[in-house]
């Protein structure tokens, strides 16, 4: 008996799921200069110089989440030690700037250099390290340099700390400072998302996933993970020293232990491996504290209950919002080829006999 041959039947019905619409470029290209000319205008606007404050302090963080968002959520690495290169970045530009009469922007710049280079020595060995036993020895290392700038007296002025000299004229006043960050904040997310979106944050990713596959295709997986860990240790120390002279004056206790978990939990509420969610993250927990100011003692409770709420109900983040509410407001033309199974046909097969 032949086979009776029958056309494949097809529908097309709108897609259930799928990547999100990506905004043309040209509107992105608009929405960015919105962007910027709102940051820029910022200081006409804001209303007092507490706002503005509390602006220069989220670009300030902002600074070393994204560099530290390559290490933890674009690489997969779990370090809690990055409050300790903030601290470094701070008291190097303290004692560089400030008693050493350097100027500030020399000792920003050589605060990012020791950065790098405290990154590069904490991560030559401990990179070789497995995840969990990663994150304990990054954990410990803030937990030395915490001590060690207490034991320093002469050169950190041990727990009475040191104070933080200002950038010059004309980025000594409160506008002028804002300007300065939000500057640097914006090359620092121009630099990072030019590096996830090429070769290297593919490979960042294929390390995130699974790196014994990634290496196997010939990912250089240690090579990545210490470049990207360094360039997290600079960043990090450029903010700690932008940290420090916004907050003029720096002790030991300045850089505790909540501080570093703040800037883990950031990416995690915000979204790993994307730019725009561990931004909104960092915003939304930098500002919390403002908003929740009438119930000041339950800081830490509203701390947790976002990150339980995120965790539970949106684990890709909050910037996986923003991806929802564009494909509400533009939904995807994208369609997807269903195919019916073809039982006649199917029946036929199983009913033909077998050639001799």
């Amino acid at each position: 008996m032949n086979a009776t041959t029958h056309s494949l039947p097809a529908t097309q019905v709108p897609a259930a799921g799928g990547d999100s619409p990506r905004p043309h470029p040209g509107r992105r290209l608009a929405l960015a200069a919105v962007g910027l000319v709102a940051l820029a205008t910022l200081p006409f606007w804001a209303g007092d110089d507490y706002h503005l404050h509390l602006a220069a302090l989220i670009a300030t963080f902002w600074i070393l989440v994204a560099g530290l968002n390559l290490v933890v959520g674009y690489t997969g690495l779990l370090s809690l030690g990055h409050v300790a290169l903030l601290a470094i970045g701070a008291y190097a530009f303290a004692i560089l700037a400030g008693t050493h009469g350097w100027p500030p922007f020399v000792a920003l710049a050589a605060a990012g250099v020791i950065g790098a280079g405290c990154g590069f020595v904490l991560g030559l060995p401990s990179l070789r390290l497995p995840g969990f036993y990663f994150a304990m020895a990054t954990l410990a290392f803030s937990m030395i340099v915490g001590e060690f700038l207490l034991a320093q007296d002469t050169l950190t002025g041990g727990g009475a700390g040191l104070p933080v000299p200002a950038f010059g004229a004309p980025f000594d006043s409160l506008r002028g400072f804002y300007w300065l960050v939000t500057g640097l904040a914006v090359a620092v997310t121009w630099l990072t998302w030019n590096v996830t979106r090429l070769m290297w944050g593919k490979a960042m990713v294929a390390l995130r996933d699974s790196e014994v596959a990634a290496a196997s295709t010939g990912v250089p997986a240690f090579g990545i993970k210490l470049t990207v860990y360094t360039f997290s240790g600079a960043t990090a120390a450029i903010g700690g020293a932008l940290f420090g002279s916004l907050q003029s004056y720096i002790t030991p206790d300045t850089f505790h232990f909540e501080l570093g978990m703040f800037f883990f939990i950031c990416i995690v509420i915000g979204g790993r491996g994307a730019i725009l969610g561990p931004l909104v993250g960092t915003i939304v927990l930098t500002a919390l504290p403002e908003v929740v100011a009438p119930l000041a003692k339950l800081g830490q409770f509203f701390y947790g209950a976002l990150l339980l709420a995120v965790v539970l109900l949106i684990p890709e983040g909050m910037g996986s919002l923003i991806g929802v509410l564009r494909e509400k407001l533009h939904p995807s033309r994208n369609v997807k080829q269903v195919v019916a199974p073809d039982l006649a046909r199917l029946a036929a097969a199983l009913r033909q006999e077998p050639q001799a």
